[in-house]
């Protein structure tokens, strides 16, 4: 595959994923809005608080099996044997259900544990539910964990058009039947809410997994837990990595919910929500091709190191201008996205918005340590970067407020980048070429100085400011991507096949 083929595969597949997860943020926004303005700042902290447990629950005995078995899948696909494909794909969704039944017990015996964490101040006076609400709930971990299972045999298998439409069906109807749960029982439904929008996403996944063509294996149950047990190793410490960051996510929380109040932890909530969603969609749609091929390529360190530096220019291009423009109007955007009670965010996301460069660079490179499947060095950084996270955002919190998290954000990225790009060339001699090092730190710049202008002359100055910026940005994105794609002769060669 020649370099421009090779950029118009990266460009192809975000256009895929791009236009599912922009679909995906006007459904969250629609939620987002239910939930703002049907439940207020004090919803939006609920709905958060009951989901992080459950979230780290799922995690923690979910052992990776969703991550792992992607590669798993991706790795045999190219040995072109059916039956070792078909034994792999048998083995991840059993490991699914095993990890999904261990969640759901685990959420059950801890039930009210975690209903005393989550209600310790018994002040959601709306509130009427008790410790068999996440009972009720535990039901979710072994949807996920089984909707996860079906999703990994997918993005294994690279069926990327079948992976798109489950995200997309599983967004649509997951909002048609929960926001009436809101509007009809308010705080109440949340967790109805959540326990529907987990079996509308399980049924999706399985409905299109099931499109894939795997030859009849017979594999009895004993030979699919061992064979997946160097699967749950890997996925284990990639899981761990995660964990821990899910766990200082729910201490963050919770250090909000008993040091200041519940409207504290509906605006963080819904702060770091509209960057990771709306700014982090570039990351999910890019990733979802990305790591597959990654896979393939590991025994390649020439072939890896221009996949990766393709990965991280078409991201720079392509988040460098939106973070321009969502910082511009950022105002505007939280009043859209949530309501006028949420404006106090402004501060803090701004800064989550800059630190968003950085994690778009260390991003691509984590997923070279994992598709290498150098488990103990991912776990190793995640650690580290995580309980930095802890450590400077309840410093930043004490010390400056919201907006001290935000600048948290900024410092700890730019730091696990630098980590990460010491990781990767010391260990897989990568290193990133001139050219990206050039767009990078023109991009920066740019965004730098929105941020700069919103920070000393706020607005309205910024809205005219941050349009320039943009067109910039969006100008200097265009050319280069026209440079490696050749952006007329793809729309065109789309459109014939098209016909």
């Amino acid at each position: 595959m020649d370099t421009k083929s090779s950029y118009r595969q990266v460009v192809k597949s975000f256009g895929l994923f791009g236009g599912v997860q922009v679909f995906d943020i006007i459904i969250g926004l629609v939620r987002s809005k239910a939930l703002a303005e049907l439940l207020g700042t004090v919803g939006v902290g609920l709905n958060n608080l009951i989901q992080q447990p459950l979230n780290l629950i799922g995690t923690a005995t979910g052992l990776g099996v969703n991550f792992a078995g992607v590669r798993n899948i991706a790795a045999v696909q190219g040995e072109n044997d059916a039956e070792k494909i078909g034994r792999t794909v048998v083995t991840v969704k059993r490991w699914a259900w095993l990890t999904g039944i261990a969640g759901m017990l685990a959420v059950i015996f801890l039930s009210p544990l975690l209903y005393k964490l989550t209600f310790g101040k018994e002040d959601f006076v709306n509130y009427s539910g008790d410790y068999k609400d996440f009972i009720f709930l535990s039901v979710i971990l072994l949807f996920t964990a089984v909707s996860g299972g079906q999703t990994a045999i997918l993005r294994g298998s690279r069926k990327l058009k079948d992976t798109a439409k489950t995200g997309l069906f599983g967004s649509f109807f997951s909002l048609m039947l929960t926001v009436p749960l809101y509007w009809f029982y308010g705080i109440n439904g949340i967790v109805p809410a959540l326990v529907v929008a987990s079996a509308v996403n399980l049924f999706f996944s399985c409905y299109y997994s099931k499109r894939v063509k795997i030859a009849p294996v017979s594999v009895s149950y004993r030979q699919s837990f061992y064979e997946g047990m160097d699967m749950a190793g890997l996925g284990f410490l990639f899981s761990a990595g995660n964990l821990t960051g899910m766990l200082v996510s729910y201490l963050i929380i919770l250090f909000l919910n008993h040091y200041s109040d519940k409207s504290e932890v509906g605006l963080y909530t819904a702060g770091a929500n509209m960057t990771y969603r709306y700014v982090g969609l570039v990351f999910t749609a890019i990733s979802v091709d990305y790591f597959p091929r990654l896979v393939g390529l590991q025994s390649n360190r020439e072939k890896m190191a221009e996949a990766v530096n393709q990965q991280s220019e078409i991201a720079i291009l392509i988040v460098a201008p939106l973070m321009i423009l969502y910082t511009s109007f950022l105002p505007f955007a939280v009043k859209v996205l949530n309501s006028a009670e949420f404006l106090p965010a402004v501060e803090f996301i701004r800064w989550f918005i800059l630190g968003m460069l950085f994690r778009a660079v260390s991003w691509a490179l984590g997923f070279v340590v994992l598709a290498a499947g150098d488990k103990k060095i991912f776990f190793k950084a995640e650690t580290a970067s995580n309980l930095l996270f802890l450590a400077f955002n309840t410093g930043g919190y004490l010390l400056f407020g919201l907006e001290g998290m935000g600048i948290a954000f900024v410092v700890v990225y730019a730091v696990y980048f630098a980590m990460m790009l010491t990781v990767a060339r010391k260990r897989y001699g990568f290193v990133f070429c001139k050219t990206f090092k050039k767009m990078f730190l023109c991009q920066f710049s740019l965004c730098l100085l929105c941020f700069l202008t919103v920070y000393w002359k706020g607005y309205p100055f910024a809205y005219a400011g941050g349009t320039v910026l943009f067109a910039v940005s969006a100008i200097y994105s265009v050319r280069k991507l026209n440079e490696r794609i050749d952006i007329k002769g793809f729309v065109l060669t789309k459109i014939k096949r098209g016909k």
